[in-house]
């Protein structure tokens, strides 16, 4: 059965190699590490017993959430493993008093940007040419918190 745990150290190389098939510039198994330990870090990991199926994460600062990264596995993929994740983000972003949640997006990761609009996320902008090999913009999706006396 899937848990969503805090990553730890001991996750970190595995993740440095989930990081390496999912990413053109993938995030190294000591920066991972470090992450483990960064009061501003809060990083996850989706398990099944001892199997690693995908990890993300994310860094608040006066009450705004920006998530790194969200990886899956290629074989547990469209098992909703992304979405646990990416509600464990949100949930800590609540815990925080956040104001807002926000992340970039491939627009050609349909899967992703299909997953994000359902957990509440709406497109706030692009960033032109973000990412490399290929060139491609990065939308930027946010979902914002509603604090007490919001309208």
């Amino acid at each position: 059965m899937m848990e969503i745990v805090r990553m730890k150290k001991e996750h970190c190389e595995l993740l440095a190699e989930l990081e390496k098939l999912c990413f053109a510039h993938p995030w190294s198994q000591k920066a991972l590490e470090d992450e483990v330990d960064n009061p501003c870090a809060y990083f996850v990991t989706a398990v099944d017993g001892e199997k690693i199926l995908g990890y993300g994460g994310m860094h608040c600062s006066h009450g705004e959430c920006y998530v790194d990264n969200i990886a899956v596995f290629g074989h547990h993929r469209r098992k909703g493993v992304g979405g646990a994740l990416v509600g464990a983000l949100i949930q800590e972003a609540q815990r925080q008093e956040a104001e807002f949640i926000s992340l970039e997006v491939r627009p050609s990761n349909r899967a992703a940007v299909a997953l994000y609009t359902k957990l509440g996320f709406a497109e706030e902008g692009r960033r032109k040419n973000y990412y490399t090999d290929p060139t491609e913009d990065a939308l930027l999706l946010t979902r914002r918190f509603k604090k007490e006396g919001d309208l």
